[in-house]
């Protein structure tokens, strides 16, 4: 009997959650909407929904047009009932989001803070945020919290950050630098938060590896609504794998490791230190830049093969190079495609959906994730 009492309360919290994601992903529904495509009774449907709008995570908003009946009452979600900050530390600036409950990004600011370690960078991080929030008018009771994207191995399960060669960081304990925030804080690595923003509001990423190409590069398997993090929390750190044996030396002191040649930066030192015009004056075809991007392709083409060789997925070009690589997409694929073993004429090369502050957006969305799986 309890048994049986623990299975039904499990079914109905399964229903609950599937009818709050279908009406936070169809926007404007019905009850009879809900029960057909979620194959549940009206009955149920309609004390469910009941119960959202009484928690104030749904609300009616008018009747839908009749289709020979009674006309049903139209259900969407209380878009901002809850929010969530997303904040992206790196070694010169930080990159704040703010997100409801449906990912949506009302507001984001870069601000250049170059990292220091200590009791003081935290305290002006938080003070910087509390001004973020104060600009944006959110009400601070509906924070659910602050997800924290950070450049370094992030262990869910001793809850430390083991190690950050960029910031030159090892053993922090999360409680140290959550103790600085008035929210409760989660952590991601950065590469894995780019991964989560890039798949968990896409119904079609099964799987896919995330290769995040900014002033380090990192890497992130995606897979089934969920993050593969392997043993020592260390899955798809692919910017320290060896593609030229005995090649330039790299920040981490190693030789020949992708990030040495697939760096943002390695473009951006090009025209100033600014990306943006580096793919501007290749795109005016400067015989300079477009030697560069020549040579930065083949070591990325080679990468982008053995990742796939690896994992037989689609790869997603994330980080500063993915937001900016546009119509050059093309040449990288074709640079791919003749790498590849198995002929395979469907590119499986893309760019990534989210362009601005997308480490930021993943670890405020699993701030919302984490609220939205317990309805």
């Amino acid at each position: 009997m309890d048994r049986k009492k623990i299975t039904n309360r499990e079914v109905k919290k399964k229903n609950r959650n599937r009818v709050f994601r279908y009406i936070c992903k169809n926007k404007t529904v019905s009850n009879p909407d809900i029960s057909y495509h979620l194959k549940i009774s009206l009955p149920t449907a309609t004390q469910i929904t009941k119960e959202l709008i009484e928690e104030g995570l749904v609300e009616e908003k008018g009747e839908l047009e009749s289709t020979g009946g009674r006309r049903a009452k139209a259900l969407s979600a209380v878009v901002n009932a809850r929010l969530a900050v997303g904040l992206d530390i790196t070694k010169n600036h930080i990159t704040l989001a703010l997100t409801n409950i449906v990912g949506e990004i009302l507001k984001y600011e870069r601000i250049g803070q170059p990292y220091a370690s200590g009791e003081e960078y935290y305290r002006k991080i938080n003070g910087r945020m509390e001004l973020f929030l104060e600009e944006s008018g959110a009400d601070r009771d509906k924070i659910l919290g602050v997800g924290i994207s950070f450049p370094g191995i992030v262990d869910l399960d001793k809850e430390l950050i083991t190690y950050s060669h960029v910031l030159g960081e090892e053993m922090i304990p999360f409680a140290s630098v959550g103790g600085f925030f008035s929210y409760p804080c989660f952590f991601l690595n950065d590469a894995n938060a780019g991964a989560y923003a890039e798949g968990i509001q896409n119904e079609n990423a099964e799987r896919f590896f995330y290769l995040s190409l900014s002033n380090t590069v990192g890497g992130a398997v995606f897979s089934n609504n969920e993050l593969t993090q392997g043993r020592n929390f260390r899955c798809g750190e692919v910017g320290h794998m060896t593609v030229v044996i005995d090649g330039e030396r790299c920040y981490c002191g190693k030789r020949g490791c992708l990030d040495v040649y697939c760096a943002a930066w390695r473009l951006a030192e090009a025209a100033g230190g600014k990306l943006e015009r580096f793919f501007d004056l290749l795109d005016q075809g400067d015989a300079e830049a477009v030697k560069l991007w020549d040579s930065y392709t083949d070591y990325l083409a080679v990468a982008v093969n053995n990742i796939h060789m690896v994992l037989d997925c689609d790869i997603v070009l994330g980080g500063y190079v993915g937001s900016c690589i546009g119509t050059h997409l093309q040449g990288l694929w074709d640079k791919v495609a003749g790498r590849n073993t198995f002929g395979e004429k469907d590119p499986y090369v893309k760019a990534c959906d989210y362009k601005v502050a997308a480490a930021a957006l993943g670890a405020a969305l699993k701030v919302i994730e984490t609220f939205v799986s317990q309805i």
